[in-house]
């Protein structure tokens, strides 16, 4: 599949500068847009094709001057899960206010567009009493949670009401390659890898019994790329993930193996507020049936890639 001009908002973040560097061979030119609250410059694919803009996604004087040019929008900029329990305004006005500001400019300014995709978050599940949670499900339990919900919505009406060609996707706790520590946004897979490089124990919150769904990054890349291409996804909404719970104590020992230990040690520390949730998994039928999209990387293998490139110096 080949692209014409492409946007990236949060393309300096972990999944959107993977993007980047998956895209650039497909594409005519991408453009990235991050204001690198939290993403960082230096994860930015740097290419002849590529142009980058330092700057709020919703600058409606940006958009003016980038969305004429564009032809495929992934919308990947938001403000993180811990962010927004500390700035639950901030978090409103970027992933809900943002987002609108960004549908209307695209809906006025790309004529040509082919596909909007927004990435969202498995966030919106909450303690599920269903798991793996079919998209149907929601239990808004965070500011960051409500905001991303809300702008799937957002997405859905102008869908509904203006024909805007658009695609949603659910991740669901993707790590790998590309992901580190000094992003806010950074996962757990990350932050145990950083340990061991450092020789220090796991830190894990609560009692380390809650799951979750490690999705590969180059499986979530896959699976947003099929989303974006194909015509039967246009209005529709999609988990990626592996519908497989994983709990914490359980990465903690996989990752060690991977780095050839037996028994690491781990502390364990009173849980946060973002730690409430017991367990996530998402059910990925609709997108499997729909678009022949499955993982292909076990934990194991997607941790044995991340280690290899973190002992590359990346």
């Amino acid at each position: 599949m080949k692209f014409g001009h492409v946007l990236i908002t949060g393309g300096a973040g972990f999944v959107g500068s993977q993007l980047l560097k998956r895209m650039e061979p497909l594409a005519e030119h991408i453009h990235v847009i991050d204001d690198l609250s939290a993403g960082d410059p230096n994860a930015v694919l740097r290419s002849d094709k590529v142009t980058f803009y330092k700057g709020s996604y919703f600058d409606e004087k940006l958009l003016d001057q980038v969305l004429p040019q564009v032809e495929w929008i992934f919308h990947l900029a938001c403000r993180s899960l811990s962010m927004s329990i500390l700035d639950m305004k901030e978090d409103l006005n970027t992933n809900l206010y943002g987002a609108y500001v960004l549908l209307e400019k695209t809906k006025a300014l790309c004529p040509s567009l082919q596909r909007i995709v927004y990435t969202s978050t498995a966030s919106v599940y909450g303690n599920a009493p269903v798991r793996p949670t079919p998209e149907s499900f929601y239990d808004i339990s965070t500011p960051y949670s409500a905001s991303k919900f809300a702008a799937e919505h957002y997405f859905h009406m102008f869908y509904q009401m203006y024909e805007l060609p658009v695609t949603l996707v659910r991740l669901s706790n993707v790590y790998g390659p590309g992901q580190v520590v000094s992003n806010p946004y950074c996962g757990v897979v990350a932050k145990f890898f950083d340990h061991l490089q450092k020789e220090a124990p796991f830190s894990i919150y609560g009692d380390g019994r809650q799951t979750r769904d490690f999705t590969f990054i180059e499986d979530a890349l896959d699976a947003i790329l099929a989303a974006a291409v194909s015509p039967k996804s246009l209005g529709q909404l999609y988990n990626i993930g592996t519908g497989i719970e994983t709990n914490i104590r359980e990465l903690a020992q996989h990752i060690a193996a991977t780095a050839g230990f037996t028994d690491y040690p781990a502390e364990y520390l009173p849980k946060r507020p973002i730690d409430h949730i017991a367990g996530r998994s998402v059910d990925i039928t609709h997108i499997r049936q729909a678009l022949g999209w499955s993982p292909k990387h076990t934990l194991q293998q997607g941790l044995v890639k991340t280690y290899a490139w973190l002992n590359q110096g990346h």
